[in-house]
């Protein structure tokens, strides 16, 4: 794999991509709230680490250090929906998933890696999710609603067999994701 190693500044995070079943049933409840900015299907991942901005070295030294990861591919399940901050406004409508201890694991290599590089921890608890919308001004009562129409919401069990590696471009439509690096679990 070859990555651009010229000075240009680099945002990146480490994610796990979902099957295109999984992001058409997720699409599926993406409507009905004023106020959402839902996230295109494509767009659609369950984030390990948001790295930040690093120099063109440094993306280097992340692309080729995470092929070092090793670990078994797992299964997970969506279950649930929630939003962010839990107090105050609204900002963010997400899913859940069931807890998985193999998904802990391969955060925890993930960390570990991006510490052996020289990166700072991430100091926010990881609390796994995919986003689904950003809120603003979405009334409380609404979202209230919404979340009660899908209180028992779940997804079959979807296989997980790589994570990935991507730059995110800001945009005013918001980030524009492009997939760097792709790395196996066996």
């Amino acid at each position: 794999m070859a990555f651009n190693g010229e000075m240009k500044m680099h945002r990146l995070f480490i994610a796990i991509d979902l099957p295109e079943e999984i992001k058409g049933n997720l699409g599926a409840i993406s409507y009905g709230l004023p106020g959402a900015r839902w996230v295109a299907s494509e767009q659609v991942h369950l984030t390990l680490r948001f790295v930040g901005e690093v120099d063109g070295s440094m993306f280097e030294d992340i692309g080729h250090g995470l092929a070092g990861i090793l670990g078994p591919p797992f299964s997970l399940t969506i279950k649930g929906l929630g939003f962010f901050p839990p107090r105050g406004q609204p900002r963010v409508l997400w899913a859940g998933l069931e807890a998985s201890e193999d998904l802990k694991k391969l955060k925890g290599r993930v960390d570990g890696r991006l510490r052996e590089l020289g990166l700072a921890p991430d100091g926010r608890k990881f609390s796994p999710h995919i986003t689904l919308a950003r809120l603003r001004g979405t009334p409380r009562t609404r979202l209230a609603d919404f979340l009660a129409g899908y209180g028992l919401f779940s997804l079959p069990p979807f296989a997980v067999d790589e994570f990935h590696l991507y730059s995110s471009v800001l945009t005013p439509g918001g980030a524009v994701h492009q997939k760097e690096a792709s790395y196996p679990l066996i």
